[in-house]
């Protein structure tokens, strides 16, 4: 663990809020001063217009009597007044650098593990066992992973939680179609043979084949019944058969998640049969505490201002009337152990936004009955993945786009689009170019979105080395590595900041927009919006790229400066490199 190095901005945080106690009565000098970046300096705030009135004071004066106090700093190179009371700051070059020499030492690029009294559950992706999974757990899989990450990176206890759909009435119809056409192949082992991708390409199948005579005959229907009360009776013979689809399903998940480079593996499933002994005991304590009541025989939770339609008020469904449970008990228990036996501090839902309602009730009950109480519960929710038509994605027949369609298309076209740029490629490059791209493309397109709204797969534009896509981050860093390759090569000897020369203003821009990533980061874990960490990669790869312009670095004017911004570009490609890699996307070397 690498030592924490204060950003910039809460320096000059600090600085103003020090010359406002100066300079204010004690209860307004605790104010906060409203520094942020600026285009008219490094740094402005404006707290002098804020809080004038309060302290009986002319905006200007005001700010003129801090200007005083701020011009005493020795690392501010200048401090002017503007307008009718915002205050410029301007800091000295040397205090930029040595900021930058700070970071530079630490593996963690003095970023701090603000987060590590915090124990985080994360519930994501979710995909049913014996289906495939499809475009609607895009979303979720990638939002889920890039917190899980920034939650870790700074300090958090992280547990993932992958709250897979296994049980229900539908596993006893499978199993028992199964048992009836042992002909049929559905093994990750057996399937590709038959023309399916894998198990869960096959199960499906065989799902909607059992579906059919589930409709159609009644013999099945009743022996399809017996199934369930075989499973949830817990005989062997049943069991083993739904414990094989569970595994079977489970590593084809896996192949979706490798693929995606995401950090799911098994030890992460939390199905929905793992809460199924915690059920009785969940609604015997619901009804205890008076929380529960009865409705039309069966168990609920009424809220007075949750309402339908007509006005009715609309219930949780604790127990259906045949004493069968719903997904509302198993949500019940989930939250119940995640709070009282896993002891999260916080507990994350990343599921889509339609499912709000719901997860509002399920907080209300984990409320009343006791086991919420300090914790922080969130639903961080999601809107849809939608066609380049602006309508919900689907495929032309109008069926559910599978995920692995998906990351094929976006395959093809990055294939195509580095053949363009790189005719005479070899083949094991192309692959792997290719491959890298195509899933950093994918993904960047998905986490640069503000999470709540829709957003259009246009694979076209996701794999563009032009504009704010993932491929355009891989390549920045591809280019600074390349910069660094040129310089071992000709002996342009080391990088070393020198906090005796002067900065373009090119590398101050760029220097402070390093110094902003630790900030982000606590942004990303407070807010859970990925989107803002994925915008502050865009701007430093195109500040980069705007230094690179405008400075040379391999034939700068001196040693000296060429140590310097070597020094520069090494920071800047290790900032890119850690948070391309926080939202799971690859840094590459070449490109």
């Amino acid at each position: 663990m690498g030592e924490q190095v204060r950003s910039l901005a809460s320096e000059v945080e600090q600085a103003v809020s020090e010359a406002m106690a100066a300079a204010l009565p004690t209860e307004l000098a605790d104010q906060d001063p409203l520094v942020r970046r600026s285009g008219h300096a490094d740094f402005q705030s404006n707290i002098a217009l804020s809080i004038a009135r309060r302290a009986g004071r002319k905006p200007h004066d005001l700010a003129g009597q801090l200007r005083s106090k701020l011009a005493e700093v020795p690392w501010m190179k200048s401090v002017e007044l503007s307008g009718p009371g915002f205050l410029n700051i301007t800091l000295a070059d040397a205090a930029i650098v040595n900021q930058l020499v700070q970071r530079s030492e630490q593996a963690k690029l003095g970023v701090e593990e603000g987060q590590r009294d915090q124990v985080v559950t994360v519930d994501y992706s979710a995909p049913n066992i014996a289906k495939e999974m499809h475009v609607g757990h895009l979303r979720s899989t990638l939002i889920g992973d890039a917190l899980v990450r920034v939650l870790g990176f700074l300090g958090a206890e992280v547990i993932r939680q992958n709250h897979v759909g296994d049980w229900g009435t539908q596993f006893g119809m499978l199993i028992q179609y199964i048992f009836e056409h042992p002909e049929e192949s559905w093994r990750n082992s057996e399937v590709d043979q038959d023309g399916h991708e894998d198990a869960t390409s096959a199960l499906d199948a065989l799902y909607r084949a059992a579906r059919a005579e589930f409709d159609a005959d009644e013999a099945f229907k009743e022996r399809a019944q017996r199934r369930v009360v075989a499973l949830q009776s817990g005989d062997e013979e049943t069991v083993t058969a739904w414990h094989d689809i569970v595994e079977e399903s489970a590593a084809a998940f896996q192949k979706i998640y490798d693929r995606l480079g995401v950090l799911l593996n098994e030890n992460d499933l939390a199905g929905e049969s793992r809460y199924n002994p915690l059920l009785d005991d969940v609604v015997e304590e619901l009804q205890r505490k008076s929380i529960v009541e009865e409705s039309d025989g069966a168990l609920v939770v009424f809220f007075d201002d949750i309402l339908g339609p007509s006005g009715d008020r609309v219930p949780l469904l604790v127990r259906k009337r045949d004493g069968g449970y719903g997904y509302g008990a198993t949500d019940l228990a989930t939250i119940r152990y995640r709070l009282q036996d896993l002891k999260a501090t916080r507990a994350l839902y990343v599921v889509d936004a339609r499912q709000a309602q719901h997860f509002d009730m399920i907080f209300r009950v984990a409320r009343r009955a006791g086991w919420l109480t300090g914790q922080d519960v969130e639903h961080v929710q999601f809107g849809t993945v939608l066609g380049s038509d602006g309508k919900p994605f689907k495929t032309r027949s109008g069926g559910t786009v599978k995920l692995s369609d998906l990351l094929d298309d976006a395959l093809r076209r990055a294939w195509e689009i580095v053949t363009e740029k790189e005719p005479d490629i070899s083949a094991a490059d192309l692959e792997d170019i290719a491959e890298t791209a195509s899933v950093g493309a994918v993904k960047y397109a998905e986490l640069s979105t503000v999470r709540t709204k829709d957003y259009a797969f246009d694979v076209d534009r996701m794999v563009s080395f032009n504009g704010a896509t993932g491929v355009y981050l891989q390549y920045m860093h591809t280019r600074i590595k390349s910069i660094q390759r040129k310089a071992a090569d000709t002996g342009a000897g080391e990088a070393r900041f020198d906090a005796g020369l002067a900065l373009e203003p090119q590398e101050r821009a760029l220097s402070l927009l390093i110094d902003e990533f630790a900030d982000t980061l606590e942004v990303v874990a407070k807010t859970l919006e990925p989107h803002r960490l994925a915008g502050y990669l865009y701007g430093l790869a195109r500040a980069f790229s705007e230094f690179y312009e405008a400075c040379p670095v391999l034939k700068a004017d001196s040693d000296e400066v060429r140590a310097s911004r070597l020094a520069l570009c090494e920071l800047t490609a290790r900032t890119l490199a850690q948070g391309l890699d926080l939202l799971g996307i690859t840094a590459p070397e070449r490109m």
